[in-house]
Parts: C-alpha cells; structure tokens; sequence
C-alpha cells in the first residue's frame, strides 16, 4: 500500500482537492479553494459549504451532493469515499484530466472534525494523487465572529477543539452506550484540569452531558460559556451564560445545529467586541428586487452591512425586439450632438453592440450624458467620463441639465430652462424599450430633434426563486426594494394572488418618487423612499431609517 499521494509522470498533478470550505461566510473562502472549484470537472460537496461557492465553478462541471445532517445522511462516508475514488477514477481516463481535477468541498477545514483523513486515506490506497487545501474552522471563525477571542494574554493563551458528536463505528451508524464518554473519547478530567478556552463542535444535543461532566471534574460552574449557530452567516445566533446555565439557555433560545459552544474567560469580553452582529442592518431579511446581475450588486452592499438578502430576479434584460435599428443607431451616433444613457442597462447594451460593430469611445458624440451617478459609473467602468449627469436617476432633472448646456436664450426674455431653444440639436437616447416619455417630451418641447432607439429590452423572468416564496410564505421577510416601477409591477404579476398580501405586511423601500407611485397603484405604498435616487441612496436612507427605530426603542 502506497504511503504518500501515488505521483506519476503519467499524473503529476493532483488527480483530487479536498477543499476545505470554510465556515460559511463566502468571503473567508480561500483563492486556492476558488481556483480548485474553476478548474474542477467533478465538485463533491457538503452539506455545511455555502452553495453560493458553486458559482466559482464550470458551467460544464459535474455537481454531486453528499450532504449529512444530524444523521441524515445522503451517503454514507464510507459511500462518500467509495464515491471520491470512482469520480476520480473515470476523470482519470478523461482526456482532460491532465488541466483539471475532481474537488471534494468540505465544510471549515477537511481535517478538523471533517473526516477529511478519512478520504485522503481511501484516495491514497486507490494510489490516486491528491492535493489538500484548507479552509477556515469554525472553531476560529465562530468565536471571532461573535466577538470571542478564542485566545487572550489577561486570559488563557491555550484553546482546545473537541468533538461534540459521539464518534460513528466503521458501519457508519450511531454507536451505542449511555454516557457516551467512552464513545467520543473525551477526557473531561484533563480538560476541566486544563481550563483555558476549550470549543465543542456539534454538541449542541450532548450539551448537557458536556457541561455536567466538566463540572463533575472540577471546571467552575461559573465559568463564562457560549453557543454560536450559524456562525458567520447573516443567521448568526448567539447565546451567553456560564457552563452550569448554558444548556439550558440554548434550548429555551431553541438553539439547533450547526453550533458550536465556547467554554472559558474568553467569553467575558464578547460584549466589548461583539462587531459582528452589531452592524447596522443584522437581523434584517431584504427580499430584492432587481436583474440578477444588478441584484447582486445591492444585495453585496447590504450583506456588509449585515443584512440576509435574499434575491428575487423581476427582470431579466435581454436584446430590442429591432435589433438592427439599435446598430444602426450606434453606428451612426458620431452625427448627433449629444448620446444620452438613463440607465446602466443601456450602457452595458450599448457597449456589448459597440464590440459586435468593432466600434470604440473614438466613435461617440463629442456630448455624452447620463442620468444619475449610477449611469454615470457605469460609463466609468468603460473609458468614458459622462459631460453631462443629473444629480438624481429622474427623467425630468436630466431633461433640466441638457436643456441648460445646449440651449440658446431668447434675447427678448430673461433666461431659464423654461425659455431655452433646442432648434438644431440633435439627441440620440439609448435606452430601454418600455420608458418614460417624459425626457423626449421635454427635449421635443424645446425644440429638438430626438430619436429615441430602444438598446434593450426588459422581461419577466418565468418564476420567482424558492427561497424568496419560502421566505415571502413564513413571513421572514423584514424590507423589500424596489429599484423602479418595473421591479414593482414585475414583482406583482410574479406572485401568486395568495402572497401579494405578505408584501403589505412587508416594509417597502423605494428608490424614487416614480417608483413610490407605481408602488402606492399596487396598493403597497412605500414604507420609505431614498432622499438621493440611486443605489447608496437606498442604502443610506435603510440604514438611517433602522439605526432611528432601533435607538427609539431602546430609549
């Protein structure tokens, strides 16, 4: 039996990664283990690894699912590792395999509670090279995340990982016996004998065996002690008592698995350093309201703000129905004395055309105007800095500011925008298929000539994501946002006629007085509008709006 990873000039590379996933935060993943996943032909994951790092993988890539939960096992290890050597055995004869690799996605770290020897063993008998990447434990993550650290020189400068779950026999079924000290092989004596800051993974339903076997050793009952579920994630929990009261606690706060418990002194400064859970928005469920790709760029905002987001596509953006009449637009657009954008849609549209056409910044109008900050980042983000940008992502401000740049006063009247000429100029705007008619009103009204050419076009997505009816059902949902008139009327054509009431019930946040309107027609009037109608606006006007209620009834 080989006794180190089977290397061979045929397979110099490893044939399998065990991927350690962290604790569930998917900013504490690795760039190792995201690289591993984009190069991985078969993913094997976990139950406890965020999904959400399945999007560092290959479209092509083949998803298996081996999740355990409190015994409810897909697969059995002893199948998972049968499973691991059979993948990597067809990868092998593969003829891609020499630029790729099968990963197996563990939850925290595969060698810390995660079997991960076990696999690394099983692969290493079947003379299959693997490779090991490790990943954040919860050990570390969890308490650091609750505001413990699990080491402190006024403290303890010793920490202990101990198991909490009863070890499973070579059958992979629970194994019997009624103290279940000798099962999990734990030494309470030395550990009691040992203090410091000792931290049980999976022990949520033997805590209050734990607990009273430290006691019965001699730790001191009012030691601090806590119990953190979900660390890491927006769902974080956390319960605070000592080792005589900490059981009984989490079950009264209904505490369930994944948790993991923190015993030691260490636990007395959570309150000078519980950061994460004292961000502005934690607690807070925000149901999202936008394109998949826009939705993503919100909900990362209110993520960092501590937020769970959960994200319900009511658009999808796809090509204008007349397709050439927008090339041809573009091509010609150097003739026109202005280009206007009013969304970041319409520029990204607008830059996909340009590539197809081999067109470049060289070929715009030497004006280049766009509606709010956001449009004009969007720009930004392709070599062009705007001339013109209103201050705010409305219709009519823009109309204000390019009346006032191009426009010529009438020397019998004194000058406003009201009175400015437009005669001669000539305004392409590249925008959306279903938009407002305000903007072209008021250049027409001044005496413009504007083409107005669809560059895109919106749709409602076929169905809403699961997790967004499922929270909509159970009435998780705190805030919902909307980002214009659309995302709300999409949002009402989407839902079932029985969940259109939960949105009532619901706290709505607007991005715009156009949007309110759409919303208070649907019968579900803003519960709060943004000052500045753009995305930081939202953002700033939720913040201030929950940091106001939240001091008004601690006071």
């Amino acid at each position: 039996m080989a006794t180190t990873p089977f290397f061979t000039p045929e397979h110099p590379l490893p044939i399998a990664v065990l991927v350690g996933a962290g604790p569930g935060d998917i900013g504490l993943f690795t760039l190792a283990g995201a690289r591993a996943l984009a190069l991985a032909a078969v993913v094997i994951y976990d139950a406890l690894a965020n999904p959400d790092l399945l999007a560092f993988c290959s479209p092509e890539a083949e998803l298996i699912y081996v999740g355990k939960r409190d015994r409810r096992h897909t697969l059995t290890q002893t199948e998972i590792n049968a499973l691991l050597v059979e993948k990597c055995r067809e990868f092998m004869a593969r003829p891609d395999c020499p630029s790729r690799c099968v990963v197996r996605l563990k939850g925290g770290d595969p060698f810390v509670f995660g079997r991960g020897g076990e696999e690394a063993q099983a692969l290493t008998q079947a003379q299959i090279p693997f490779a090991v990447i490790p990943g954040i434990t919860a050990g570390i993550a969890g308490p650091a995340y609750a505001g413990i650290p699990v080491t402190h020189r006024d403290f303890t400068s010793t920490v202990t990982f101990i198991t909490g779950h009863q070890q499973e026999d070579s059958s992979d079924k629970p194994s019997s016996g009624e103290s279940g000290d000798e099962i999990s092989n734990v030494d309470y004596p030395a550990l009691a004998k040992l203090g410091g800051t000792l931290v049980f993974y999976m022990g949520v339903k033997n805590l209050p065996h734990i607990t009273q076997r430290l006691m019965d050793c001699g730790l001191p009952a009012d030691t601090p002690a806590a119990v953190v579920r979900m660390a890491t994630h927006p769902e974080q929990q956390t319960v605070v008592g000592t080792v005589k009261t900490i059981a009984q606690l989490a079950q009264k706060a209904e505490i369930k698995a994944p948790a993991i418990t923190i015993i030691g002194k260490v636990v007395s400064v959570r309150e000078q350093m519980n950061w994460f859970e004292s961000r502005p928005l934690f607690g807070q469920t925000m149901l999202v309201t936008r394109t998949r790709q826009q939705a993503s760029k919100l909900g990362d905002q209110l993520l960092e703000l501590g937020a769970r987001v959960i994200e319900a596509p009511t658009i999808e953006i796809a090509k204008p129905t007349d397709r050439q009449a927008a090339l041809t637009a573009i091509e010609d657009m150097g003739e026109y004395d202005c280009v206007v954008f009013t969304s970041a849609n319409g520029v990204h549209s607008a830059h996909q055309a340009m590539i197809a056409l081999e067109l470049d910044a060289r070929d715009f109008a030497a004006v280049v105007a766009a509606i709010g900050p956001a449009t004009a980042d969007a720009l930004n983000s392709i070599g062009i800095i705007p001339d013109i940008v209103s201050p705010d992502a409305v219709s009519e401000e823009l109309a204000v500011e390019l009346i006032s740049y191009f426009g010529r006063a009438d020397p019998t009247k004194e000058p406003d925008s009201a009175t400015l000429d437009l005669s001669g100029n000539r305004f392409l705007l590249l925008r959306a298929e279903i938009a407002r008619p305000s903007l072209v009103e008021m250049l027409r009204n001044a005496g413009a000539a504007v083409d107005d050419v669809p560059i895109y076009q919106t749709r409602i997505p076929e169905s809403l994501p699961e997790d967004a009816i499922e929270a909509l059902q159970n009435g998780t949902v705190k805030w919902i946002t909307f980002t214009s008139a659309s995302t709300a009327k999409n949002l009402f054509t989407m839902l079932p006629e029985n969940l259109r009431s939960t949105v009532g019930k619901c706290k709505r946040l607007s991005i715009g007085p156009t949007t309110s309107r759409a919303l208070a027609e649907l019968g579900w009037p803003a519960t709060l509008e943004a000052r500045h109608h753009d995305i930081p606006g939202m953002v700033a006007a939720l913040v201030e709006e929950i940091l106001r209620s939240t001091t008004a009834h601690a006071s």
